[in-house]
């Protein structure tokens, strides 16, 4: 019998198994701890919540210093697509988090977006968490 391979999820604190969309999770995460400088009390992997009578699950969210959710983050499979369905799916989720910034990946892409005037536009770099709590 195969022993079912696994990898420390830092925010849930064990061992989860290490599936595609765990190793795109988990990559995720070292990115938001390192380039974007998100401590790492400050986002939770895998959150359920609540949007009228069906349970769903964030992958990530990233929460502001007020413990409010400042970011939900949407993991992928490597080989899917990020398409318009995903993101339907996180402007979904968003309905019940209501959130400033978004972020879909697949770890060979990754989108982010920021809500404006006009409702999420695309982000042209990788922010800060700094810069994401001073755009509240």
């Amino acid at each position: 019998m195969q022993e079912s391979m696994t990898i420390w999820d830092p925010l849930r604190k064990k061992d989860v198994a290490l599936t595609p969309e765990e190793r795109v999770r988990q990559w995720f995460i070292g990115v938001l701890a390192g380039e974007m400088a998100v401590p790492m009390h400050m986002m939770m992997s895998e959150t359920g919540f609540r949007l009228g009578d069906k349970q769903f699950r964030a992958d990530i969210l990233v929460y502001d210093r007020a413990a409010h959710p400042l970011m939900v983050v949407e993991c992928k499979r490597p080989e899917v697509d990020l398409n318009q369905e995903v993101l339907d799916q996180i402007l979904r989720y968003n309905m019940a988090l209501d959130v400033r910034f978004l972020a879909v990946t697949n770890g060979r892409k990754t989108y982010m977006f920021a809500r404006n005037d006009a409702g999420y536009g695309f982000m042209n770099h990788v922010p800060k968490y700094e810069e994401m709590l001073c755009r509240q």
